[in-house]
């Protein structure tokens, strides 16, 4: 079973990230080596090296393999960086940064979630990353600056108390839109205006605020 993890982990990353112009190699690396299969529901973990997102409940998914990999790209982390993640969600982009990063705060506003997510990343041995369950109203501010920001969630705009807490320099990746009509873009933030890229097309759950402490539905 081990070995045809690993084997589904290598197509994984050679059908839906190489061959689709992906070439971080750290990035590569990484996720051939973190077992996604851990973050998603035992029912549904036949489907986790498929490329699609998978729902984790809470109203929550985990991101498709290429989405993951493409926003950690985007990040450009070369293991010196401080790095926060707004929507931990099953914790498995929190595990790839982990080990492309110097240190992770990684903040969930359902608390169920963060407790998950925070349990399975102790036991794959993230110890630099902190779990917060919080939402982005006050990206963990006292953690930072952070050298780069990743947001799993969809925004209307460029939130700006979440580019404040950025270092000259560094970058934030975050889908923009609405509904079916978002784009994942990379804001790097300068003295004078921020330097805009846009990347692709992509589906996420809207950014939300306030902290859900109950368990609901899973």
């Amino acid at each position: 079973m081990i070995h045809d993890q690993s084997v589904a982990r290598s197509r994984m990353v050679a059908e839906q990230l190489e061959e689709a112009g992906i070439d971080d190699r750290r990035v590569l690396h990484v996720m051939r080596e973190v077992p996604r299969h851990v973050f998603v529901p035992k029912l549904l973990r036949h489907r986790a090296y498929h490329g699609c997102a998978l729902p984790i409940g809470y109203d929550q998914t985990i991101s498709q393999p290429f989405i993951v990999g493409l926003m950690s790209a985007l990040l450009e982390l070369d293991g010196t960086q401080h790095v926060l993640e707004v929507g931990t969600g099953s914790g498995y982009q929190a595990a790839i940064l982990s080990r492309l990063a110097r240190s992770v705060v990684t903040a969930e506003r359902v608390e169920p979630l963060a407790l998950r997510a925070s349990k399975i990343l102790e036991e794959l041995g993230c110890a630099n990353v902190e779990v917060y369950a919080s939402d982005a109203s006050d990206a963990v501010p006292e953690r930072g600056p952070y050298d780069a920001i990743i947001v799993t969630a969809c925004a209307d705009k460029l939130p700006s108390p979440l580019f404040h807490h950025l270092r000259e320099g560094g970058v934030l990746v975050i889908p923009i839109g609405q509904g079916e009509q978002q784009t994942l873009y990379r804001y790097r933030k300068t003295a004078a205006e921020p330097i805009i890229e846009r990347s692709v097309a992509c589906r996420f759950v809207p950014l939300l605020t306030g902290v859900v402490r109950k368990e609901n539905h899973a």
